[in-house]
């Protein structure tokens, strides 16, 4: 099937059989329905396909877009077996996401934000993100990905940006069988780097080459609400990439001095123009390390700061690995209260979806009894709004921020 032409009738579609007692989740519009839950598949869907998913004594239960290549056999867009995943139905998914970040988001002051947050917007597969005028997408399913002209000429009309860039998270190529190479796909290319706004400060952008789409967009109302503990503050910022964290802390929350700790030279470069351009360089000092090895250091030295910010990547990418990294996570912060001043503040930072809430703050509660000290969590915190959870697919609420004062 064409899957630029308009989706066929209901009854012309392939079928995905569920499991007996698989079908509760689905019914309940979880968008992933894994391999381990089909019971079998009538028709040749081809990869990128359109399907009608059923319960296992036939009922109707959504329709999705199929790929044979997948753990993720099916990805559910449609639980209304009278509207079809065609152009007009992209259409529309696309225009109520803009629309959320017009009346939420969008300001003179953040010229940087998400447009479409994937599974949370109805787009399982599709993120977006703006920088200025230009987006930046990122296409996580192979079903999407042949679906792109149609998304791009979407988010033209919506958006009216400059330009488009695509880029392609490590690992999933394989994982969907893509077959998509990253750049300009729309319009001009964008500058490198690309100056963008996050409350009124200045920070350069590399969408092409930085981390992530080249900003942590996520973390844009978290900077913010460090900095209001700051004021007089010698902060240490560490996996600072390119210093948005300490840098925001300087210059809006008067800081007093920041040290970015990173192992990337690169993006340590990227924190001293992000410096610069806020007229905060005398304060932001860098540091090419290993985040561990700094600390262990600064502890063996006696050293002693007012703020700790600890924002580390991902320490698993799976269910299987959560333990190894809830071990990670509380050496990490042990080694972060070794070095804080009584009364002063740790943020830490959780990026996984794989551990939860609660077992993150289970492991803060280990870190304080093994220390002696005594942890006050101020603020627990999560997304921008910018960066919405589905309570029908809890998976994505990946990000976790806790601001503490440690006694």
């Amino acid at each position: 099937m064409d899957p630029n032409s308009d989706s066929s009738p209901l009854e012309s579609l392939p079928s995905v059989a569920l499991k007996q007692k698989r079908a509760l989740p689905f019914f309940n519009q979880h968008p992933w329905v894994f391999t381990g839950a089909v019971l079998s598949v009538k028709g040749t869907p081809e990869p990128g396909d359109e399907v009608v998913v059923r319960a296992d004594h036939g009922k109707f239960v959504a329709r999705g877009l199929f790929n044979s290549n997948s753990n993720i056999r099916v990805r559910l867009y449609s639980w209304d077996e009278n509207v079809a995943l065609d152009r007009d139905f992209w259409n529309e998914r696309i225009k109520t996401a803009v629309s959320l970040r017009s009346d939420f988001i969008q300001n003179e002051s953040t010229t940087a934000y998400r447009v479409i947050n994937s599974e949370a917007d109805g787009l399982s597969g599709l993120t977006v993100d703006r920088y200025g005028d230009w987006l930046l997408v990122q296409l996580t399913s192979l079903a999407l990905a042949e679906r792109k002209e149609i998304l791009f000429d979407l988010l033209e009309e919506h958006c009216s940006p400059k330009g488009i860039w695509l880029r392609t998270e490590k690992g999933i190529r394989d994982l969907e069988g893509l077959s998509i190479a990253d750049g300009l796909v729309r319009g001009e290319e964008p500058p490198r780097p690309l100056s963008i706004l996050e409350n009124g400060l200045t920070f350069l952008v590399d969408v092409a080459e930085g981390q992530k789409t080249g900003f942590f967009l996520d973390q844009r109302d978290n900077r913010r609400a460090v900095a209001r503990y700051t004021a007089g503050h010698k902060v240490l910022d560490l996996f600072s990439y390119s210093g948005a964290f300490g840098i925001t802390a300087a210059a809006s929350g008067g800081a007093e001095s920041v040290t970015c700790v990173d192992s990337s030279k690169p993006a340590l470069e990227s924190a001293q123009q992000n410096a610069v351009a806020n007229d905060v360089a005398e304060k932001v000092n860098v540091a090419a390390s290993d985040c561990f090895k700094y600390l262990e250091a600064a502890r063996d030295e006696g050293a002693v700061f007012d703020t700790v910010i600890l924002d580390p990547p991902k320490m698993t990418r799976s269910a299987s690995g959560a333990k190894s990294a809830l071990r990670g996570y509380h050496s990490l912060n042990d080694l972060a209260v070794s070095v804080l001043r009584p009364g002063g503040i740790l943020v830490t930072c959780c990026c996984s979806g794989h551990i939860s809430r609660d077992e993150f703050v289970r492991m803060l509660s280990g870190v304080a009894t093994g220390s002696g000290r005594r942890i006050q969590i101020l603020e627990s915190r999560g997304h921008a709004a910018d960066h919405p959870v589905s309570p029908n697919c809890p998976e994505n609420a990946y990000l976790k921020c806790l601001i503490c004062r440690v006694v």
